[in-house]
């Protein structure tokens, strides 16, 4: 069925997750936005590069940035003890509405669509998901586990579940419902082939020991389980290994032309988690003794209170991300894959990793588009070089101009705009040693000009940690706070030192 062709009939597909679907600020807004959606708009106006929309709500499960603006516009520029009731009815009434679109209740969320999209990623999949998860199976999930009707449940249930079901088979159409990420790429190698396949997967293999601050190893009963169904946070690198592998082998010999696969960045990198030293001192070997929520302050964090990684902990995190890539260099070459280093990159970019030594791998064009951007030539210094970073996103009290960060988005763990413009750079470099051809680079002014949170920063955002920090308590902890009242809670949330 699979043979050598001389033409294919799709020019870009990618699969994975999050960082391939363009996952940013909390949640999957717009696709277009993605760094394979920045790929394919470099190969020219005649390519096409379908993906599904998640406009509505501005995005599944949450829009952090939408939802700030959103709070400015009805309060002002700052959250005080006078507006705290009404601001604690507009993020209530918000979430209460995205939730309720979500879960299929204001309309249906099935589109008439019998073919797979050329974007097959899905934020949250780990290895496993990939062949495992299809929509029937995500159906099934949201049905057995009803959603939870509580005021401490304002965000969408199983809003993975319900991505997947919108990606995987996007008409709800009973005959495609067994259709995998896997699946749908396969059917796309049979439709007239694939030319360039990225497959950009293994993360959320080891993310969830950042997001959870806790270190739980894969054992054998979490090998070849979806999402649902495991208990780690870290897969041993033999797992890592035995699920790529297994992967891979789903595509060798269909003859699809290039297959590209990132390496892993070190998760102790976004800031997502911040490195504490007690005494305040910056780390000589870029490691700090702790590592914590990044809207706990140097100055209030305790170890003996706050949730934390240690300094070894976040070495050994480190450590096995390195054999995760030892490994995809590995199987790349065994497969004939091509591997884009995506870790050396946000590696040099890394600020709080180089004291002294601080590389700027920063595009000429991407400098330029800056400089001559009136909203952002402020970013460019003296030297020509960009004033952005790795560091989470603060504006300038005196200007409301951005003050350090841009790398990153809101929710600390995925890129910006901006980010996701480098990385689809690097992939155009990678690609282009390998054969792949490019009518144009990258649209820098187009990536810059919808980075709005760097060409249009909310007043609010000196509040936005804390309102993350709100976003992000556990149930139990929301119990607890709730038990106080509304005017309370919400000058807690947004004041300077929460008390909670």
């Amino acid at each position: 069925m699979f043979f050598r062709r001389n033409s294919h009939k799709h020019k870009l597909v990618a699969m994975g997750d999050s960082m391939a679907q363009g996952f940013k600020n909390g949640g999957v807004f717009r696709t277009d936005l993605s760094f394979p959606a920045f790929l394919a708009r470099s190969m020219g106006n005649g390519i096409t590069f379908e993906k599904p929309s998640f406009s509505a709500q501005a995005g599944i499960p949450i829009n952090i940035e939408v939802l700030i603006r959103g709070l400015e516009e009805e309060l002002g520029s700052e959250v005080t003890v006078w507006n705290s009731v009404q601001a604690s009815r507009y993020v209530f009434q918000t979430l209460k509405r995205i939730k309720s679109y979500w879960e299929g209740k204001l309309k249906p969320l099935n589109i008439e669509r019998d073919t797979p999209f050329h974007n097959q990623a899905i934020w949250g999949f780990s290895i496993s998901d990939c062949w495992l998860i299809d929509e029937a199976y995500s159906r099934n999930h949201i049905l057995d586990n009803k959603p939870r009707y509580s005021v401490f449940s304002v965000l969408p249930d199983h809003a993975m579940y319900t991505t997947a079901r919108m990606v995987l088979n996007p008409s709800f159409d009973q005959a495609l419902e067994h259709r995998s990420m896997v699946d749908n790429v396969i059917a796309l190698q049979a439709d007239g082939g694939i030319e360039n396949l990225i497959i950009c997967i293994g993360h959320n293999n080891i993310v969830g020991a950042a997001t959870k601050l806790s270190i739980q190893f894969s054992e054998k009963s979490d090998l070849n389980a979806p999402f649902s169904k495991r208990t780690c946070t870290v897969f041993r690198p033999e797992h890592f290994k035995m699920e790529l592998r297994k992967l891979y082998q789903n595509f060798d010999g269909l003859n699809i032309k290039r297959v590209f696969v990132p390496t892993i960045p070190y998760i102790t990198i976004p800031p997502a988690i911040r490195g504490v030293n007690l005494d305040r001192s910056m780390p000589k070997d870029g490691y700090y003794d702790y590592y914590a929520r990044f809207w706990i302050w140097d100055e209030d964090f305790d170890p003996e209170k706050h949730p934390h990684l240690t300094r070894q902990e976040a070495i050994l995190l480190d450590q096995i991300v390195d054999e995760y890539n030892h490994i995809i260099y590995k199987l790349a070459d065994e497969f004939g894959f091509h591997v884009v280093p995506v870790d050396r990159y946000v590696r040099a970019a890394a600020r709080r990793r180089h004291v002294d030594d601080l590389v700027t791998p920063f595009p000429k064009d991407f400098i330029k588009s800056l400089k001559t951007n009136p909203k952002t030539e402020f970013l460019v210094d003296k030297k020509g070089m960009p004033r952005i970073s790795t560091d989470y996103m603060r504006l300038d009290s005196e200007t409301g101009k951005i003050d350090r960060g841009g790398i990153f988005s809101l929710d600390g763990l995925h890129p910006s705009t901006i980010g996701y413009g480098l990385i689809a750079n690097l992939y155009k470099m990678s690609m282009e040693k390998h054969g792949v051809r490019f009518e144009k680079p990258i649209d820098w002014d187009f990536v810059i000009e919808n980075e709005t949170l760097v060409t249009d920063p909310p007043m609010l955002m000196h509040d936005l940690r804390l309102l993350l920090r709100f976003l992000a308590l556990g149930r139990q902890e929301r119990v607890m706070l709730f038990g106080k009242s509304i005017i309370q809670q919400v000058v807690e949330v947004f004041s300077s030192r929460p008390e909670v």
